[in-house]
């Protein structure tokens, strides 16, 4: 049942029903990290099933972000995202599963399970945000509240089919998220439709006085869905389809650009000339931000605690070594010697003023076009026999095609153009800084001439 359709008619045995199916679906593909028990009420989204990406916070329910270090952390709090969503009505289910602190592009640096793709459980669901489209593409009614640093929600739907909408930096309320980038994190939403996504972020999207950087938005976004598409201009960046990206991949996407096109939209090529330097100045930023934020996780205040023992450095040490994973530990290290006394001036200003330059290059493009239309992501999901093969340089690859629009802040929607090999091949399209509206109108003027969000994995 699509979620437009029940909300006609909400039912509580539906959500039953759903959380029975989230519990034996998981057993097969890794979906959730914890269930919890929904408390629903009235409203725009009554009877809802609604998962939430486990970095941010739901009262009563534990947030581990995927990490051991936060294993017996329970929020006393709901994500403002969350309060919103309950006001009107959901029933949330459970926490989705994800790489640890959200570092990693396929899932797989999770301390607790892995999710699997349902289109082929020997392949990544995609990353940061795994559980929460795997969750999106096999239960329904239902939508999920994700998180993106620098592609997590793109990544996962292209990867499993569904609908991910990365909103504007800033529109949505980081209030209550497990930082990783804090100039980065951005919340947004997954579902299997245009509608789902954007009724949810409709309600999400609001103003916050607890978040510095919250701009919100009083904006109904399905009333954008089924808008006139005639007239407008989408740009098509030749930086991405170009070495790199999987012909085939590629090829689906040039079909999606014809059939925008036939709806009487014109399509012109622009350059974002400084793409090759976005992943590199991402994974600086994102890396020396996530060294700072996650400092705090030293085994006193809460999370991971063991017993008092040796001096402070020891300790914290200790703690931190047990706690973290690999991949953490990684960018811990890494993102520390970009901003110590030395380095600063060399790699993490360098990287700011590479951002500016990729700013700059969106607002450009994005003045001569309503929208730009991409590849989300340069392949299909992979297998995890092919991850395990991957240098972590070549892991940070994955997200060369999403890492320059989230480095920017500007929305992002990633959506299905089609099966390559009965994988899905999801097309990015993006906007200026709070254009969600356009995206919205063009994401639906596609999903219905092509029915793209139609096709199911077969489990």
């Amino acid at each position: 049942m699509q979620l437009s359709e029940y909300l006609k008619s909400p039912d509580t045995k539906v959500l039953e029903k759903t959380i029975a199916s989230a519990r034996e679906l998981d057993k097969k593909l890794n979906i959730f990290i914890n269930f919890s028990m929904p408390e629903p009420g009235k409203g725009k989204l009554s009877w809802v099933p609604v998962s939430v990406k486990d970095n941010i916070c739901v009262k009563g329910t534990r947030a581990t972000a995927g990490s051991r270090i936060l294993e017996d952390y329970t929020p006393p709090f709901d994500a403002t995202c969350v309060e919103l969503a309950k006001k009107e009505g959901v029933g949330i289910i459970g926490k989705t599963a994800m790489d640890e602190f959200g570092f990693g592009s396929f899932s797989t640096n999770c301390a607790y399970k892995v999710p699997k793709n349902p289109w082929d459980t020997a392949r990544t669901a995609g990353g940061s945000s795994g559980g929460a489209a795997v969750a999106a593409a096999v239960l329904e009614p239902h939508v999920a509240i994700a998180e993106s640093t620098g592609g997590s929600i793109s990544a996962p739907a292209s990867f499993t089919g569904t609908v991910g909408v990365t909103p504007t930096y800033g529109l949505v309320s980081r209030y209550g998220l497990i930082d990783y980038a804090n100039s980065l994190d951005k919340i947004g939403t997954i579902g299997k439709k245009v509608f789902d996504t954007a009724l949810m972020l409709s309600i999400i999207a609001k103003k916050d006085a607890k978040d510095m950087t919250s701009v919100g938005s009083n904006e109904d976004y399905t009333k954008a869905l089924g808008g006139k598409t005639k007239g407008m201009t989408m740009g098509v960046p030749k930086e991405y389809f170009s070495e790199g990206v999987d012909a085939k991949v590629a090829e689906k996407v040039r079909d999606a650009i014809g059939e925008y096109e036939k709806m009487g939209v014109k399509t012109i090529e622009v350059s974002l000339p400084h793409t090759k330097y976005a992943l590199s100045a991402y994974y600086i930023i994102a890396m020396s931000e996530a060294s700072t934020n996650l400092a705090k996780y030293c085994g006193l205040r809460y999370g991971l605690q063991g017993e008092m023992a040796g001096n402070f450095n020891e300790y914290f040490s200790e703690i931190r070594a047990k706690g973290f994973g690999k991949e953490a530990k990684r960018r811990i290290i890494l993102g520390t010697y970009a901003r110590m006394a030395g380095y600063r001036d060399k790699y993490y200003i360098k990287a700011l003023e590479a951002r500016a330059l990729v700013i700059a290059d969106f607002k450009k493009a994005l003045s001569k076009c309503d929208a730009l239309i991409a590849p989300t992501m340069p392949m299909t999901a992979p297998k995890f026999t092919e991850i395990e093969k991957l240098t972590p340089l070549q892991n940070y690859t994955a997200d060369i095609l999403t890492a320059a629009p989230n480095l920017a802040g500007i929305p992002m929607i990633s959506m299905p153009c089609g099966l390559e090999k009965g994988l899905p091949v999801g097309m990015h399209l993006m906007a200026d800084h709070f254009a969600e509206g356009k995206l919205f109108t063009l994401a639906s003027a596609y999903e219905q001439a092509t029915k793209a969000t139609d096709a199911r994995p077969k489990i």
